[in-house]
């Protein structure tokens, strides 16, 4: 066996190894599949852990039931160079949120609940265009609240062909056991550390104890995947940090970039952004209804220098910034 595979083309190595490696995640659904149901009838899903049984069509803070709910999906190229690609990243938004953050970007979807209600084969046809349709990944965007239901999908969409990787994208608020239960299942974390301090968190997001769990969460994620792997330049596996700066140092960033550098490591890609805006409630807030300014934008951007903080990317810096992601390298290749 061992000659007959060291025989084998580049090319069909390769076939071997996708092979193995998503017969590999279907085993993992399959043993994680019946706990995450459960979190159905005993929503532990995210950090609040209300309790909420959706099989009875309970709600809780995210004002989910059982169903799913999808906003909108598609390629999208505003996402970090290596998660965009040429050919766009395949984003599904979810509708819906376990945070509530007031300067909320995503509002209507994220907190009116804007969407439509699909069901589990629906949405592992939806995986499945996005390949089709050339996307370099299944981006899952505010995936939370959902995760007994999407994992169910991948389990349908990998058992007929889905073979791109699997990006989590997050607002950094899920509970440190399910993140656990999905190693082997996702190849990519986009985890949002939105605050250093937990005052700010449950002032700005009513996300009580968000620090150390969000702290929590991106080591687990790091050990389960480790820093960003690329191949021809799209991202295949690895952790990507988004820190989105907020006016008045309310998010803390520069205490994050040391956590970052000091527990995660040099290496870790992050991406600073600039493209705060006061939305849906910010301007109810004297402190959160200007943008970030330039100056404190600027003073971050010299401590991830100073840190030695080598990959990632920052956003162009303008005042009529598009609110559509555009990266810039931090380090030059």
């Amino acid at each position: 066996m061992c000659a007959r595979f060291l025989s084998k083309t580049p090319n069909d190595l390769f076939i071997v190894m996708w092979k193995s490696s998503y017969r590999d995640k279907i085993v993992n659904i399959e043993k994680t599949l019946p706990r995450l149901k459960l979190s159905l009838k005993n929503c532990d899903l995210c950090f609040r852990k209300c309790g909420a049984d959706r099989t009875k069509d309970e709600i809780g803070y995210c004002a989910v039931s059982a169903d799913l709910f999808v906003y909108t999906s598609g390629p999208h190229h505003g996402e970090e160079p290596p998660i965009s690609g040429k050919n766009g990243s395949g984003t599904i938004f979810f509708s819906h949120c376990n945070m509530g953050c007031v300067y909320c970007q995503n509002y209507k979807f994220s907190k009116e609940g804007q969407g439509k209600k699909i069901s589990i084969p629906e949405l592992s046809g939806i995986m499945l265009r996005l390949q089709s349709d050339g996307c370099h990944n299944i981006n899952l965007v505010t995936p939370t609240p959902f995760i007994p239901r999407i994992v169910e999908a991948l389990g349908y969409a990998l058992s007929s062909g889905l073979n791109i990787p699997i990006a989590y994208n997050t607002g950094g608020y899920d509970s440190l056991e399910i993140i656990k239960m999905l190693d082997g299942i996702v190849d990519i974390y986009l985890p949002d550390m939105r605050y250093s301090d937990n005052i700010m968190a449950k002032e700005y997001s009513n996300a009580p104890g968000y620090v150390e769990n969000n702290r929590a969460i991106i080591r687990e994620m790091n050990r389960q995947v480790g820093s960003l792997k690329m191949r021809g330049g799209v991202a295949v596996k690895g952790l990507v940090i988004r820190l989105l700066m907020l006016p008045e140092d309310i998010s803390g960033t520069e205490e994050t970039l040391k956590f970052i550098q000091k527990n995660i490591g040099r290496k870790t890609y992050i991406s600073l952004m600039s493209q705060y805006y006061p939305a849906y409630n910010a301007n109810k807030y004297k402190e959160l209804s200007r943008r970030t300014t330039k100056s404190e934008y600027d003073r971050v951007v010299r401590l991830v220098h100073s840190l030695g903080l080598e990959n990632g990317w920052i956003q162009p810096f303008s005042d009529d910034f598009d609110p559509d992601l555009a990266g810039e390298n931090l380090i030059p290749t």
